[in-house]
């Protein structure tokens, strides 16, 4: 059976940080960066609100600094032998972000990632704000999964989830096979298991280890003696 392996960038591909910090850390404007996205996880800026400040905030940012920042960013271990063994197995890989598209789109060609789905942002250099209807919400990770999912023809239950944090709990209330990757307290309670470590063949080893459905022997790509010791968890959901 094929599947669909939803990744979540900040904070999950991107190892204790986020695109926009680090992007702000380039373009000097990190402590209000930060005071933002206290604001947005304590709910005080929604979606939209937290991208309009951002385009704000990064008026200088051009295409080659973000390469830049993107190509010195910490992504965690394993990511692009965890794609190839998907792509090998025919499965499809999508990261589903609220990040800007000019930055996360970036994955496609830099590790191999089947489809990104971002928050739609102006042409840099930043001269605009972004049109609402461009915005990725929480909610619409679910919108998006199911749309990608339908087009593949799979269930939910066909799914793995990957993610960290407050965004993706919609997600993560909807799908079954989900694996929490260094990952809130509130996010662990709701995943189906959980992962702490530098290299995300850990947590793609658990969700192989332990499909909803019977699953093919472990790629040889992927060697148990490469991999950090995985975190296990009860499931919570049927």
């Amino acid at each position: 059976m094929s599947r669909l392996h939803v990744f979540d960038m900040d904070g999950t591909l991107l190892r204790g940080t986020t695109a926009s910090l680090e992007i702000a850390r380039r373009l000097g404007c990190a402590t209000d960066l930060v005071r933002l996205e206290e604001s947005f996880a304590t709910g005080a800026v929604d979606a939209f609100g937290f991208a309009s400040e951002v385009c704000r905030l990064w008026r200088g940012l051009t295409p080659r600094i973000t390469q830049e920042v993107f190509d010195r960013a910490p992504w965690i271990g394993g990511l692009r032998e965890v794609l190839a063994d998907i792509r090998r197995r025919g499965e499809r890989s999508v990261v589903v972000t609220l990040s800007p598209d000019f930055f996360a789109d970036r994955l496609a060609a830099a590790f191999g990632v089947d489809e990104v789905v971002a928050s739609r942002f102006p042409p840099l250099p930043l001269t605009t704000a972004p049109d609402p209807a461009g915005i990725l919400t929480p909610g619409g990770k679910v919108t998006a999964v199911d749309r990608i999912r339908r087009l593949q023809g799979l269930d939910r239950n066909s799914c793995v989830a990957y993610g960290d944090s407050g965004s993706d709990i919609p997600l993560f209330h909807e799908l079954g096979h989900t694996v929490a990757v260094n990952a809130t307290a509130s996010l662990r309670e709701l995943a189906r298991f959980h992962y702490d470590g530098d290299d995300l063949r850990g947590a793609y080893r658990l969700a192989r280890a332990h499909p909803p459905t019977p699953d093919p022997v472990l790629s040889s790509t992927l060697p148990s003696s490469t991999l950090s010791s995985p975190t296990f968890k009860e499931p919570t959901h049927p």
